[in-house]
């Protein structure tokens, strides 16, 4: 394995900039904000999930709270278990109807998507906007200038009441990434990769700040899947400033002239970690923490019984084309089984039009409803004891996907796709 050459260069410097959080905090708040502060901040958008809502609605309730502070600045989302696959959970999915109904506040029921594609698709997400969600990879936002980052459940209500929500202001950790991905080389593979470096709790309650001209290079999807795993290092955040990519994507969803926030050239950090990706190989995450990470070479042979392409990591339609263009014309192995979970509806009716799924469903690919699919372990695929499955999805605990006693390897959705098809985790290169 080649490893890519790492240069720390400054640590904790003391300059008078502000950082991308530090400014959006400011502004937010309506003080200098600076790392290590504790501010009050008006929140842009206030999101939960299926998992997270009903205890929020509780809290809510608990509080006295009547109304939302701003019934087109509330969301709620079911995508973790949908469609319901027990009568459980049938009523909590009834609790957030109904309290939606109520709030006169929009909910995404199920068949819609996963949340964090859902809210950069409303529209109400851009840069220098401050987000919070009741979900841990709400940071995914941070592709797009802004802040956004999970909650509790409990927060996550009082926002609803106040559209207030307290921080301490994060450090933040600059991460340069310069030089050209390889071929069949992804974002998935890159942050994987700095995960690894960093490790697990490197960047805990820090901003992760991404940038070099790898950064640059990649597409929205990518950069989407760059800062949605910024939490499995710890970080608060996975940021990321605007250009023409940025407002171009926007453009399709929103009309709102955002302003995007760029980091000081004198701007603080708490260190800046330097990067030449030229020459990373696919990269995988091994059972059972993300940052016990190598090359897919170190890896390449182990035998799979799952494959999952998907997630609010990795199920965008860049994703399901570069799994698409890797089965086309082949059968996934006979042992392996394949499950692929779109990320919104609207991503499943554009890869119906460019025929992507047929190509998927043809190679042997089982699609299930828009949304998380099997990654959160309740229901669309719990493996079986000691089975291994290789998923593009952003975690890898044990017991992540319903079975405590299965394995599974985090890699790209080319990687994911390589290894259905050879029943072994496999390069993609090599396709």
């Amino acid at each position: 394995m080649v490893l890519i050459p790492v240069i720390i260069l400054e640590r904790g410097i003391k300059l008078s900039g502000q950082t991308i959080i530090e400014k959006i905090l400011s502004s937010h708040s309506g003080q200098t904000a600076r790392a290590g502060d504790i501010v009050i901040a008006n929140v842009d958008l206030v999101m939960g999930q299926d998992g997270t809502s009903p205890l929020a609605i509780r809290a809510f309730n608990d509080m006295g709270g009547r109304e939302v502070f701003d019934p087109e600045k509330v969301a709620m989302v079911i995508d973790h278990s949908a469609p319901s696959p027990n009568e459980g959970v049938s009523a909590l999915h009834k609790l957030m109807r109904e309290f939606a109904e109520e709030k006169k506040i929009k909910l995404y029921d199920i068949g819609e998507g996963v949340c964090h594609q859902l809210m950069p698709e409303s529209g109400r997400v851009g840069p220098g906007k401050l987000v919070v969600g009741a979900d841990s990879h709400t940071c995914t936002y941070g592709a797009l200038n802004a802040f956004s980052t999970g909650v509790g459940s409990t927060d996550l209500a009082g926002a609803m009441i106040s559209g207030k929500m307290w921080f301490k202001v994060p450090e933040t950790i600059k991460f340069v990434c310069e030089g050209k991905l390889p071929e069949r080389v992804y974002a998935k593979d890159l942050i994987l990769y700095l995960i690894g470096d960093v490790t697990a709790d490197g960047a805990t309650y820090k901003a992760a700040e991404y940038t070099g001209q790898a950064v640059k290079a990649l597409s929205i999807e990518g950069r989407m899947t760059m800062a949605n795993m910024a939490i499995e290092m710890g970080a608060k955040a996975g940021l990321m400033e605007a250009d023409e990519k940025t407002f171009r994507w926007l453009k399709q969803y929103s009309d709102e002239k955002f302003t995007p926030v760029t980091a000081d050239a004198d701007a603080e950090y708490a260190e800046i970690r330097r990067y030449d990706v030229s020459s990373l190989e696919p990269q995988v995450a091994m059972p059972h923490r993300v940052d016990n990470v190598t090359g897919v070479s170190q890896v390449a042979g182990t035998p799979i019984q799952q494959a999952v392409i998907g997630t609010c990591t990795n199920g965008r339609l860049e994703d399901l084309r570069a799994a698409a263009s890797i089965l086309e014309g082949r059968k996934i192995h006979p042992k392996v089984r394949l499950i692929v979970a779109p990320a919104s509806k609207r991503i499943y009716l554009e890869a119906i039009k460019e025929g992507i799924l047929q190509v998927l469903v043809e190679a042997g690919a089982a699609v299930v409803t828009p949304g998380c699919g099997p990654c959160v372990g309740t229901h669309n695929g719990i493996p079986s004891d000691g089975e291994n499955v290789i998923s593009t999805a952003n975690r890898n605990f044990k017991g992540r996907m319903g079975n405590s006693s299965a394995n599974i390897f985090l890699a790209s959705p080319a990687t994911v796709a390589a290894s259905a098809l050879a029943g072994e985790i496999a390069d993609p290169r090599e396709f």
